[in-house]
């Protein structure tokens, strides 16, 4: 029997729910290029995200790519974080701009306001901030030192689907909000993803970038890739849409344990639960002080591994360390986010991971300090 508890499991409907969902695509043989379930998911994200404008991708990291594309932003600099995802700092580069990394807030892992505005000189053109296992970001500060310096501001929000900062969908700040629906996801369409943005203007200008910049059919007005999401992947999307709440109650359910079996205890630090943010449970980030706890990081990860459960170290390498970069900038510029990328490790969490197993895995990392 296989017992392995991965750190993370996806979501999915039942088969006949999905069957049902696809059945009328033998009918139609519209297979992408916006069809029906294309253009009925993408209003039900703009009601369940409270957004009023949005257009679906292929993926998360095409979203932010071509919203940088959208938002005429070809050449400068861009303050973001090393703490994410590589898809994040990939994105910036491959758009032909400058990544500038400034450090995180120690409790929350977000970008440091207050480390923003040093590095703010006269080729920045925007801030990347990053909504970190769905802590989310500064926002007020953000968005003033952004108004103060007319900068754009474009969020990734891979880690945040569904979330809410006082009482507003979380999609609905910065000029946009990008989502990721990969697989491993609080919500997934398979793979996909989606820009939230106020401009009404960007509604056409994205449709026309994700489709190779095609206008017409003897028009083609921009440098695009195809980055268009198709039926199958919408079609997922409408059922697990159906059940997300339900999804993240389970996850929530899950944390509750692991704060109940490892909060307080020496060299241990959870993640912050913030005020006014009604979180998604995306992910479970654990802090291990070696000195204090008894055991590093990297031996509470083996440890796991010998019992057969994954655990992830995300966000590890730090971005600014990883072969494509390290020639490029100094991790050291970046102390906060480079010491807590040596210290995290992500703890599985999946609506279906059952407390007997969350309580098998903390009884493993509590084995290997021998507390």
């Amino acid at each position: 029997m296989d017992d392995r508890i991965n750190v993370t499991r996806s979501s999915m409907p039942s088969l006949d729910e999905y069957v049902e969902e696809i059945r009328g695509l033998w009918d139609s043989h519209w297979l992408t290029n916006a069809g029906k379930k294309h253009e009925e998911l993408r209003g039900l994200l703009r009601e369940y995200l409270g957004v009023e404008h949005l257009e679906l991708f292929t993926n998360g990291h095409m979203a932010i790519e071509l919203s940088l594309t959208g938002l005429g932003l070809d050449k400068g600099e861009v303050i973001t974080s090393p703490f994410t995802f590589v898809s994040t700092t990939h994105a910036i580069v491959r758009s032909g701009l400058t990544p500038v990394f400034c450090d995180i807030d120690p409790h929350d892992y977000t970008i440091c306001p207050q480390s923003i505005e040093p590095l703010i000189t006269d080729k920045t053109v925007a801030i990347l901030p990053i909504h970190v296992y769905g802590n989310v970001c500064h926002i007020e500060e953000i968005q003033d030192i952004a108004d103060r310096h007319g900068l754009k501001v474009i969020y990734d929000a891979a880690h945040a689907f569904g979330e809410t900062y006082k009482g507003q969908g979380i999609g609905s700040f910065g000029d946009v909000s990008i989502f990721s629906f990969h697989a491993t996801k609080v919500y997934n369409t398979i793979e996909g993803g989606a820009a939230c943005y106020h401009d009404p203007c960007l509604d056409t200008k994205l449709a026309q970038i994700r489709d190779f910049g095609i206008v017409d059919e003897e028009k083609t007005a921009y440098i695009g890739p195809n980055a268009k999401m198709h039926e199958f992947s919408a079609a997922m999307g409408i059922c697990n849409l159906r059940h997300v709440d339900q999804e993240i109650s389970k996850r929530a359910k899950v944390s509750e344990r692991y704060r109940e079996r490892l909060e307080g205890k020496k060299g241990i630090l959870l993640n912050t639960i913030q005020k006014d943010v009604k979180t998604n449970h995306a992910y479970f980030p654990v802090i291990f002080q070696e000195e204090a706890f008894g055991a590093s990081r990297d031996e509470v990860f083996n440890a796991l591994k010998e019992h057969n459960i994954g655990a992830r170290k995300y966000f590890y390498p730090l971005n600014t360390t990883l072969d494509c970069y390290r020639d490029r900038y100094d991790a050291n510029e970046t102390p906060i986010a480079l010491n807590i990328s040596r210290q995290v490790l992500t703890l599985p969490i999946y609506a279906d991971l059952s407390l007997k197993d969350v309580d098998r895995i903390c009884d493993v990392i509590l084995e290997t300090a021998g507390a």
